[in-house]
């Protein structure tokens, strides 16, 4: 086998494990059920405005997430909150709206902020890895274990910029992320 074919190789594989194994997170349509406990919300205040936010807490309410959705009320969105820290990136697989997406540190400092745009949605004969691959990713930059998305649009309207910080309630989450 020639070196070229091996790189390629190994390219493709490494490719196809990052989207598995690198926490490639974010909007996907799927048929999962959400874990809220009577339509939980989590009021989270940013900027002095409160937000109530769905907890994601689980793999497969954190891979959904706000997917499939026209529209995010202007006070909601979504709160990721992962067992462990890491580094994180999130893309807008399925998304049909903008998001703004905040990654904070365990005292509600945001680290990293995006302004994620919507993406064309996967082409009928186009493949799931030719989809994934053209997905723009938005890291968190450093290890994180939390994980705010609102409407497009709103961290701008508030001024919300990296250091700045949110003010909620984690602990309970911690506790019950997996």
């Amino acid at each position: 086998m020639t070196r070229t074919i091996r790189w390629l190789i190994v390219g493709v594989a490494f490719v196809a494990a990052a989207g598995t194994f690198l926490g490639a997170r974010g909007c996907e349509q799927q048929r999962v059920k959400r874990e809220l406990v009577d339509g939980e919300r989590v009021p989270v205040v940013i900027a002095g405005k409160t937000f109530r936010l769905e907890p994601a807490l689980d793999d497969a309410t954190r891979t959904l997430g706000l997917g499939g959705r026209k529209s995010i009320e202007p006070d909601g969105g979504m709160l990721f909150v992962f067992p462990q820290p890491g580094r994180l990136e999130f893309v807008m697989r399925d998304c049909e709206a903008d998001i703004d997406i905040a990654f904070l540190d365990d005292a509600g400092r945001v680290l990293a902020l995006h302004a994620m745009k919507m993406e064309p949605p996967r082409g009928q004969d186009e493949a799931m890895m030719a989809y994934e691959m053209r997905l723009k990713r938005y890291p968190s930059r450093y290890p994180c274990r939390v994980v705010v998305e609102v409407a497009g649009g709103t961290f701008e309207k508030l001024g919300v910029k990296e250091g700045d910080r949110m003010d909620l309630d984690l602990s309970p989450l911690k506790a019950r992320a997996r």
